[in-house]
């Protein structure tokens, strides 16, 4: 039996190699060797017999992951279906939904940024209108409901009924700044207000607890990759993100994206004089025992999903070599609190957050660096801003062999910091040290003669 391996530098030999220091889990994160074998092992037998592999292997294989996942996340496995990352996820049903005239789609302003511009395309192409909510954090849950509430009620009423929310996209974790929303009271306003919520759960799976047979989201992603994170925090391979939809959603999506064989045309009528009769498509691989939505989902072209079959094995790591869920969520948030206080007393700053505390509930922490933005002596200019931040990145993975996840937010420069289980505060700390003699750099001038010298 395997032992669990404490936090911390002794976990380092299951995830990274060399000095490489992973400050930034969140963007890409990494799985460890154990996983990384299991992978290995599955393509090994996927390329030695092709057909065979995805014919009769592969999908016995499958639905145990769909059986482990929906095990994890307390739902039917017949609500669970896997897609190639997050933005896909919510692009299935965001394209699948049928919108009318005086439909709008909410969210917040942080929101993902492909998931803006997908909205941006369906607001272009069909009839659905948009609201974006400026909520500014560090922001109190009580307020952050409040204007979530007083923004559906307005969008419902002003336009004397001819407008209506159709669907609110919320977040579990936001991407940036890296804050932890009040989903579970944001959903249970959505079902108030009768409301559809498309749950973005991809810094959600892994990083914090989630029961959404509790929740009852009506649409929920999570274990992605690019939008990757939750690949990141469970500990899967990239390229996967689990899509779930309750049965009485499930109508709602009509197709897979990319459309493909399990996808069954809705009866049409013709009439009795037309000389041809629809073409019927015979399913390529063994018939399916799934329900139509999942077959929908099983086989959408030729792609190597073996990364979709390692779902069983990372939960096996996180709970025989890692003490289980709780053991991991409560060292990385305890982490990102202790480490993300030490982090800004080395930078002279402070942490993002709010008076109860409620958005640092989650293994990230949002530090603010020392550097302004202006005309002023040692300040950076507007026109200069993503250059600096440019800057900062590349110093940091070419001096020190780390990355930086420096970002803008209102008009302030913050450091989004990610814990894991195998970092300690003392490598947030060496980090802190780091990113400090960068900010002097940066209010030196240093990042525009390099540029020049480039």
């Amino acid at each position: 039996m395997a032992q669990v391996t404490p936090f911390g530098h002794s976990m380092r030999k299951h995830f990274l190699s060399g000095s490489h220091c992973n400050l930034n889990h969140g963007s890409f994160g990494t799985f460890p060797e154990e996983v990384r074998s299991t992978l290995n092992e599955y393509r090994r037998n996927f390329e030695s017999q092709p057909d065979i592999f995805i014919r009769y292997t592969y999908f016995p294989l499958l639905q145990k992951a769909r059986e482990a996942t929906a095990s994890l996340l307390n739902v039917p496995v017949d609500e669970v279906v896997f897609v190639p990352n997050a933005t896909t996820g919510i692009n299935t049903v965001l394209r699948g939904m049928k919108f009318e005239d005086g439909d709008v789609i909410v969210h917040f302003e942080t929101v993902y940024g492909a998931i803006e511009k997908t909205v941006a395309y369906l607001v272009e192409t069909t009839k659905v209108e948009s609201e974006a909510i400026d909520a500014r954090w560090p922001i109190e849950d009580d307020a952050l409901l409040q204007q979530f509430e007083e923004t559906i009620v307005k969008l419902n009423t002003e336009s004397g009924g001819k407008r209506k929310v159709r669907l609110a996209i919320l977040d579990t974790v936001v991407s940036m700044p890296g804050v932890r929303l009040p989903f579970e009271r944001l959903i249970a306003k959505c079902k108030e207000l009768n409301v559809l919520s498309m749950v973005d759960g991809a810094h959600g799976a892994g990083q914090i607890p989630l029961d959404l047979g509790t929740l009852k989201p009506d649409f929920f992603v999570a274990i992605s990759t690019s939008k990757q994170p939750a690949q990141a925090w469970l500990f899967v391979p990239r390229g996967m993100c689990v899509l779930h939809v309750p049965v009485a959603n499930q109508h709602l999506i009509r197709s897979a994206l990319p459309t493909s064989w399990g996808f069954v045309p809705a009866p049409k009528t013709q009439p009795s004089s037309h000389p041809l009769k629809p073409k019927e498509i015979t399913y390529p691989l063994p018939a399916s025992n799934q329900s139509p939505f999942v077959t929908m989902f099983d086989f959408v072209g030729t792609i190597d999903n073996t990364n979709y079959l390692c779902v069983p094995a990372a939960l096996s790591f996180r709970s025989t070599i890692c003490g289980g869920e709780d053991n991991i969520m409560s060292y990385c948030i305890k982490l990102a609190l202790e480490g993300g206080d030490r982090a800004a007393q080395i930078l002279g700053t402070e942490v993002m957050d709010n008076s109860t505390h409620t958005i640092r509930n989650c293994a990230f922490a949002m530090i603010r660096l020392p550097i302004e933005i202006g005309v002023g002596k040692g300040m950076v200019k507007d026109e200069d801003k993503q250059a600096v931040g440019l800057w900062m990145g590349r110093q940091g993975a070419e001096e020190w062999h780390t990355f930086f996840a420096v970002g803008l937010y209102k008009e302030q420069w913050w450091w989004r910091l990610s814990a894991q289980i195998y970092l300690e505060v003392a490598d947030v700390e060496w980090g802190a040290k780091k990113l400090k003699e960068l900010c002097e750099r940066v209010s030196s001038g240093e990042w525009r003669t390099e540029g020049k010298a480039e």
